[in-house]
């Protein structure tokens, strides 16, 4: 059946301005990490998909080597675009990224010129894209002058197939030289994606986010909830059939004595303000002065339904 966007879209989803740019972000944005690769069903990824766009998420977060396999949640994407959302793509907000191991051979990784923009022309091929809205540098390369890899990210956005660039996980120093190179080459850095969240604040303790907000620069982040940690789904251990239980992504090791007394007290804070640990830990990443999203996950559209209600409370 065609796909008809909900013609009320946009009357509830709050959105913010990004660093000082003309970018309006939605509070929440969908991310492609998991559960859009080519193992995971596609009539469930259209279902996710098709309802955080019918309730205002714009913004739309893939990498190269997002899956599994690599490159297949691009490609449900570019699917995705071709089947449903080519009307209103001007409506859409894509970003891609570059920085990890995605093929074989000394230019598959890291930060070189030759990597980055031969992984973009890759990926705009998977997303059926003319361009995208934001590609970012994926993760800072120690090797690799930042010179080089700024300079090629620079010239995407001369060359029309980003409009704009950020950078993911880089150190502060880094990302100082970073936001001046873009700066005097007028491209400026869009966005700086991080992990924030309650369990783990290392962008606000090394001086990220200030730097961020002092430099106009946006700030996303990234596994709000740490992987599922802060939700009520191991508030008392790890449930049978959970991702921990399987070791996908999230080691039992990681809920240790320490991590499960913080959750819990969490969890009692939340119930004092009337709201899930969700999403009380999405409200406190809102709240945090410099933050422009948060990019949540999703495996089913009841899931993203709960992340959306924290929209009506920030």
């Amino acid at each position: 059946m065609k796909f008809i966007a909900n013609q009320h879209r946009y009357d509830e989803m709050k959105y913010e301005r990004c660093g000082r740019s003309g970018v309006l972000l939605p509070k929440v944005s969908l991310g492609f990490w998991h559960n859009f690769g080519a193992i995971d069903d596609f009539g469930r990824s259209r279902q996710i998909m098709r309802y955080a766009f019918d309730h205002g998420i714009t913004h739309f977060d893939l990498a190269n080597n997002y899956g599994p396999p690599y490159g297949s949640a691009e490609e449900t994407f570019g699917k995705l675009m071709d089947e449903d959302f080519r009307p209103y793509r001007d409506e859409m907000f894509i970003a891609t990224k570059a920085g990890y191991d995605m093929w074989p051979g000394p230019y598959g990784n890291w930060g070189s010129r030759k990597y980055l923009m031969a992984s973009l022309d890759q990926s705009l091929h998977r997303m059926s894209l003319d361009y995208v809205d934001l590609f970012y540098s994926h993760r800072y390369d120690p090797e690799t002058p930042l010179e080089e890899t700024l300079q090629a990210l620079v010239d995407i956005v001369r060359s029309g197939k980003a409009l704009y660039i950020g950078i993911s996980r880089w150190p502060l120093e880094a990302t100082r030289f970073a936001f001046q190179y873009l700066r005097e080459r007028d491209v400026p850095c869009l966005i700086y994606q991080g992990r924030i969240n309650l369990l783990d604040r290392t962008p606000i303790e090394e001086g990220i986010l200030e730097l961020c907000r002092q430099e106009g620069v946006g700030f996303i982040s990234f596994s709000p909830l740490a992987q599922g940690l802060l939700t009520d789904r191991y508030l008392y251990g790890i449930p049978e059939g959970s991702r921990m239980s399987k070791g996908k992504f999230l080691r039992s090791d990681m809920l240790t004595d320490e991590v499960l007394q913080k959750i819990q007290q969490y969890n009692a804070e939340a119930q004092a303000e009337g709201l899930s640990l969700a999403e009380y830990a999405l409200s406190w990443i809102l709240r945090q002065k410099g933050v422009s999203s948060v990019l949540v996950g999703a495996s089913s559209t009841e899931q993203l339904q709960k992340n959306l209600r924290i929209t009506t409370q920030v």
